[in-house]
């Protein structure tokens, strides 16, 4: 053993200050010891304590970190689902509206079309009338011809003779343009 002493002997046995002082020596090593093991002892309790506290102060901020993740989570997921639900509502009012869009377009199509065929029906009826007027005032400029090449062609009779021929004329006018002349009244109506 380490530190192991030998005493003197004496008479009766081993010599008594030896042992004493040995017996001091230990004690006071071993109280020594002990001293130093309680301190490191209280160190180490002062220690724990303090690593306690700054358990139970990490686990309590551990336990509002998980409560406030949690909350987080469901308000992100009350969130996700609020925008997944716009998102549908957008989607289907979208598609609501390009039908609405849609139907309107092809009734502006149709408009169109009606529209085209009727101005397409409008020119031809223009043109016609067009055409009718322009042949009515070429027969018109045709027989303003004829009668001025009739008159002028005529020899001026005397003042009794004038009245009865223009008398005779008035009476002779071709029924033809009475009726033209009918016509471009109820037609100009």
């Amino acid at each position: 053993m380490a530190g192991e002493k030998k005493f003197g002997t004496a008479m009766f046995g081993f010599k008594r200050s030896d042992v004493n002082a040995y017996i001091e020596r230990i004690i006071r090593e071993f109280d020594q010891r002990l001293k130093e093991k309680d301190d490191e002892n209280a160190m180490l309790k002062f220690q724990i304590k303090e690593l306690t506290a700054k358990y139970e102060r990490l686990s309590q901020e551990a336990e509002h970190l998980i409560k406030d993740k949690e909350k987080i989570a469901g308000v992100l997921m009350q969130a996700q689902e609020k925008a997944e639900a716009m998102m549908e509502e957008a989607r289907n009012h979208a598609v609501e509206e390009k039908a609405r869009l849609d139907k309107l377009l092809e009734s502006e199509k149709e408009k169109i079309v009606d529209i085209k065929r009727e101005l397409k029906s409008l020119k031809s009826q223009i043109t016609g009338i067009l055409s009718r007027y322009q042949q009515e005032i070429s027969e018109t400029i045709t027989n303003i011809e004829k009668k001025e090449q009739y008159y002028t062609t005529e020899e001026t009779p005397n003042e009794n003779e004038s009245q009865d021929s223009t008398e005779n004329e008035n009476q002779t006018v071709p029924e033809d343009e009475n009726m033209e002349i009918i016509d471009d009244e109820t037609q100009a109506e």
